[in-house]
């Protein structure tokens, strides 16, 4: 048995049940779920029909690199999303299922443990994707955990890491937007990041699964490729960047994304895959073709996640701090007394609302766990249960403090 299974810490999920065992929550109270990211509105039409019409894909085994016509419908979709002059379907991308399958066999691609040598550093940001952690850890990697708290802004503070620390970096993992903030990183923290890279060689992996999730139609998050690129980095040197279909075309269940940047490090990402990676069926990559190829459902969806922000964070602003995200589907809400949770099991028991405490997603690190007296609250739902969820939680919040209004 591997050993380094037993360096794995609990998932949150698995903390979160540990947390409520024993707890009945009040029956009078329908329940209703803001714990977990699964996006909840319907799937696109346009790709329902486009997997019906493929079902014939169900008999052939799919190449590891993926047809010609999903390639070529990812790289287009990345020039217009990213104002990208080009992206080589042959050379620069590669479909995977899913953006989690992906982001944890990145580390096994890039770290090299070598006998007698320091031990690799992977730097996470700290609160994280927990994904994130376990592959590091599977590689052998150690890794270094990179403060993210409201004085920063929720950005990664990597004034935190030494030079001795960035001289054992093989791999720094990123998402902006980011998970659980929103928090969305500008061109000066791409640059430094980008210049850090060059200076000391290790691999940037950029999560952008919450891309297409954001407040201002004009104002699209800019991701790592576009600012790469903007700085004059054309080749996408020793970055890597990761997105799928799950959140910006409401289809989890498909599991469908990409890989795509640096032609060398895909290159090896695919021969990697051809071991361990299952191929994507033929089936859910004309699916994903046409998801990639469709944009109106993609707005549909943003607007109706503006339509639940614009209503849920009034309700919660007198009792909670919370403002909303520059991107993605979560909200980032501080606890008024920094107890969170006790704060989700004793709303979970009385309202049946169920959130995840922050410090389930965050490690101490400097004697400080920046997800601690945090709530991540995700409008996944509907709007007439993000509503209900908010009003059960003003009520409760407010009998919490006194003198303040339910």
């Amino acid at each position: 048995m591997n050993h380094l299974l037993d360096t794995l810490s609990p998932y949150p999920f698995e903390r979160l049940r540990g947390l409520l065992k024993g707890i009945t929550p009040d029956p009078a109270y329908s329940p209703i779920s803001m714990s977990i990211g699964e996006p909840k509105h319907p799937a696109p039409a346009i790709a329902r029909q486009a997997m019906v019409d493929a079902l014939d894909g169900l008999s052939n085994y799919p190449p590891t690199l993926g047809g010609e016509p999903i390639r070529r419908a990812m790289a287009q979709w990345l020039q217009r999303r990213y104002q990208l002059p080009s992206i080589d379907p042959a050379r620069q991308i590669i479909p995977v299922n899913g953006s989690k399958e992906a982001l944890y066999a990145i580390a096994q691609l890039v770290v090299d443990v070598q006998p007698g040598q320091p031990r690799p550093i992977v730097l996470i940001p700290n609160p994280c994707y927990q994904v994130y952690e376990g592959a590091a850890l599977l590689a052998g990697a150690e890794p270094v955990y990179v403060n993210q708290t409201a004085e920063n802004g929720f950005a990664p503070d990597w004034d935190s890491i030494s030079e001795s620390e960035w001289a054992r970096v093989q791999l720094v993992y990123i998402c902006s937007p980011g998970n659980p903030s929103g928090t969305v990183l500008d061109r000066s923290q791409w640059a430094r990041l980008f210049e850090r890279s060059a200076r000391h060689g290790f691999v940037i992996a950029s999560d952008e699964c919450y891309s297409e999730i954001y407040p201002d139609e004009a104002h699209p998050p800019e991701g790592a490729l576009q600012a790469a690129h903007a700085l004059g980095l054309t080749d996408f040197d020793r970055l890597i960047v990761f997105s799928s279909l799950s959140k910006r075309s409401s289809l989890p269940g498909l599991r469908s994304g990409f890989a795509a940047g640096d032609a060398r490090l895909i290159e090896r990402f695919l021969l990697l895959r051809t071991y361990n990676g299952g191929a994507m069926s033929q089936t859910v990559q004309a699916a994903s073709v046409a998801a990639w190829r469709d944009e109106a459902h993609v707005t549909e969806n943003r607007a109706l996640y503006r339509a639940k922000f614009d209503a849920v964070v009034p309700l919660l602003a007198p009792v909670l701090k919370v403002e909303p995200p520059q991107g993605g589907f979560f909200l980032w809400a501080g606890v008024p007394d920094g107890d969170d949770t006790t704060f989700a099991r004793d709303l979970y028991a009385q309202y049946n609302v169920l959130l995840l405490p922050g410090s389930f997603l965050a490690r101490s690190i400097h004697g400080v766990n920046p997800g601690a007296g945090m709530l991540r609250i995700a409008l996944v739902d509907s709007l007439d249960a993000c509503l209900e969820a908010a009003r059960r939680i003003r009520l409760f919040a407010a009998a919490r403090t006194p003198g303040t209004p339910a």
